[in-house]
């Protein structure tokens, strides 16, 4: 399948428990490594603020994009998928996490049902998103200053 059949996708990934560079680093291999993916690039690595539930350790945030023949709810259940295999736990809304994976955009599909909103709803409110996403796409729109989000270097 050529590049022109399949859906440009960005995905963004944070982790603030154990090794959060591993975990995303082991995260993003998963992902690179699943047939249905092509023409994976990564974005630097960012340490953030935690948004939300502030009472947690700093994250560790990127961005990947790439081209898929996945539909919109397949991708949702691949990164569902790499989360429960890094022991993704949801114990406390916006809380602690191994790894989060957010489906941020798919190709120009707009999607709001019970398991899935694409765009993402709150991703231009987030500069730990539009920070890293703009090292992989075009983004001429304001970033948020209201958290501190810093890059920590380039993806390991």
């Amino acid at each position: 399948m050529n590049v022109r059949d399949k859906e440009f996708c960005i995905l963004s990934l944070g982790s603030n428990i154990g090794e959060r560079e591993k975990t995303i680093s082991e995260a993003v291999s998963i992902i690179e490594d699943n047939g249905h993916i092509s023409g994976l690039k990564r974005a630097g690595l960012y340490e953030t603020e935690p948004v939300g539930y502030e009472n947690q350790p700093m994250f560790i945030n990127t961005c990947v994009s790439f081209y898929t023949d996945y539909d919109p709810h397949e991708l949702l259940d691949f990164t569902q998928s790499v989360e429960n295999s890094l022991h993704r736990e949801r114990l406390v809304h916006w809380g602690p996490r191994t790894i989060d994976i957010d489906i941020i955009k798919f190709g120009e599909k707009v999607i709001s049902d019970e398991r899935l909103t694409v765009p993402h709803p709150r991703w231009k409110e987030r500069a730990f998103v539009l920070l890293p996403m703009s090292e992989l796409c075009d983004y001429e729109g304001e970033i948020p200053t209201d958290k501190m989000v810093r890059r920590i270097g380039p993806f390991i």
